[in-house]
């Protein structure tokens, strides 16, 4: 039941019965407690009301990564505990998930010193248990420029060397959900929750307004959470006993380039001129640049990059890579996200904790909010285990998600990926595809590229008029992962719109007719999906205006 063909279905068994668990949101935090929750046997509904990780979950630096720059606050317990959860997630999703070596350039002028530095990764090291092939090293000058050419060399004096995790943050989010729905958590996109019903000023259910078919239901439920990011505060808003603004947006910003004009192969995490840290990451023949840290007070909805954002990152890009001369027309693309964080009088947006917190309002309704995309596996665990007490669930089971492969995973694991990739690149060569894009798949999909395989074995190729990787990957983000609009498909099933805009371009009349033909859209359908598809592409090439 992840298909858009399932929607009425969904609908029917979302108002027909009393859930244990209603989450609401659908981003990497409510998709982990919803995993975590029907795992354990609790019965789970979840709604989002937009696409699943269509808010921070897919606008991220996509990594799972320990948080080395919390040191620096002494937040050690964080430290620990995301660290420890970077494998967690790695060896769960491989296919999504893979190490990334960092280089950690000191300069004379830097806020880190060699010593400093040192003393920390090691500390960084004990803390997140890091595996012993992939503990921090530290490189000389010369070694540092080996490894990175573009390096500003004047004040070099030396680098740290240490691994995180790179991921695709919107796949990872729906490789947990089709992991969620295998365990019958029953989920749904485009579903807003407008309003709760009450009885005895406790929450005992969500009127829900289908986006889609504009259809209202009403989901019940023993424990509602609210797990919205960015909007946690509305939803508590809709909560008539408690009402008090806790939340602090902050916007990040990153840009793309292509390796052309930045030709990055090592990802690099420095220091800027006014002493913030951002990272540079390689990232199919691109290379991405972020993150800003600045608050933001508008509508978290639809966050854009502006100048002043864009011109911060090609500075600082300039100053660390001053020998490449890229300027803002460099810019293939950009992506904007708002991070809901603790509010902490004056603070700057950088030294606020990115820690989690729990409430429970009088009324019943659990919010979560804060965190990081590396620790939402902890903090779904911790979240249930409330849940649980709270509601006195006997049936419900231990946590099992330390060791639950995730969809596409089964099977998998760091050991033997490599092989599997190879393996499976062969025989999608055999089918026709270019051993390029099948590893592509591969790596996207994981085990699940069996089922997008089956696309490519029926089609009728004469008939294409996009090519056929592409044609069987819509189809399976169609009927196996609740794809409804050309943005789902291009901006957070694929990453198309950030890595590959050209590709967007040049097929997105076709893809869309693809969806029409599918899914049956209406003629002002149409015009909407295509008119938001081109904003998104704007958004996305001309952060400058």
């Amino acid at each position: 039941m992840f298909s858009f063909k399932e929607r009425p279905n969904i609908l029917n068994t979302l108002n027909s019965y009393t859930f244990d668990v209603l989450v609401i949101g659908g981003g990497i935090t409510g998709a982990g407690i919803a995993l975590d929750a029907a795992s354990r046997g609790l019965s789970v509904a979840l709604v989002e009301m937009q696409d699943f990780a269509a808010g921070t979950s897919s606008r991220s630096t996509k990594l799972v990564h320990g948080g080395l720059r919390y040191l620096k606050q002494l937040e050690i317990g964080l430290v620990a505990e995301v660290g420890r959860e970077r494998e967690i997630v790695y060896e769960n999703a491989v296919h999504v998930t893979q190490p990334e070596w960092m280089l950690l350039p000191l300069y004379k002028e830097g806020t880190l010193g060699k010593m400093t530095t040192r003393a920390a990764l090691t500390l960084y090291d004990r803390l997140a248990q890091v595996k012993k092939d992939e503990r921090r090293k530290m490189l000389s000058k010369k070694e540092a420029l080996d490894k990175v050419p573009l390096l500003k060399k004047e004040g070099l004096r030396g680098a740290g060397y240490y691994v995180e995790y790179k991921t695709d943050d919107a796949r990872l989010t729906i490789e947990v959900l089709k992991k969620a729905v295998e365990y019958q958590a029953v989920c749904l996109n485009y579903a807003r929750v407008v309003d709760f019903v009450y009885k005895k000023k406790k929450i005992v259910a969500a009127n829900v307004r289908d986006e889609i078919s504009g259809e209202k239901i009403t989901i019940h439920a023993h424990q509602i959470i609210n797990a919205t990011g960015p909007w946690v505060d509305e939803v508590r808003k809709m909560d008539k006993i408690y009402n008090k603004k806790t939340i602090r947006h902050t916007k990040g910003v990153h840009i793309v380039i292509d390796q052309s004009r930045l030709p990055l192969e090592q990802a690099v995490y420095f220091d800027t001129e006014d002493g913030r840290m951002v990272f540079a990451i390689p990232r199919e023949g691109k290379t991405y640049v972020g993150t800003t840290d600045t608050f933001y007070e508008e509508d978290p909805i639809q966050p854009v990059a502006t100048k002043e954002d864009v011109d911060y990152l090609i500075k600082a890009t300039r100053f660390i890579f001053p020998d490449t001369n890229v300027t803002t027309f460099d810019v293939e693309s950009s992506w904007a996200g708002v991070r809901p964080l603790i509010s902490q009088e004056g603070k700057d947006p950088s030294e606020i904790s990115r820690k989690d917190e729990l409430w429970v309002a009088p009324s019943g309704l659990l919010t979560v909010a804060g965190g990081k995309l590396t620790g939402y596996r902890q903090m779904a665990e911790t979240i249930v285990d409330k849940v649980v007490k709270l509601n006195k669930f006997k049936h419900a089971s231990e946590c099992i998600t330390k060791e639950l492969s995730l969809s596409g995973a089964r099977g998998l694991n760091s050991l033997n990926f490599e092989d599997y990739v190879a393996n499976k690149s062969r025989e999608g060569n055999d089918l026709g595809i270019s051993y390029h894009n099948t590893q592509r798949l591969v790596r996207r999909y994981g085990t699940n590229v069996d089922e997008v395989f089956q696309y490519v074995k029926a089609v009728n190729r004469s008939e294409l008029d996009i090519p056929l990787s592409l044609y069987a990957e819509l189809l399976y983000s169609i009927y196996y992962e609740m794809v409804m609009t050309p943005c789902d498909f291009l901006i957070r099933r694929t990453g198309y719109l950030y890595f590959n805009i050209e590709l967007v371009e040049q097929y997105k009349e076709a893809i869309l007719e693809i969806m029409c033909n599918i899914i049956g859209y209406s003629e002002s359908e149409m015009v909407f999906y295509r008119m938001q598809l081109e904003q998104f592409i704007d958004e996305a090439k001309n952060p400058m205006k």
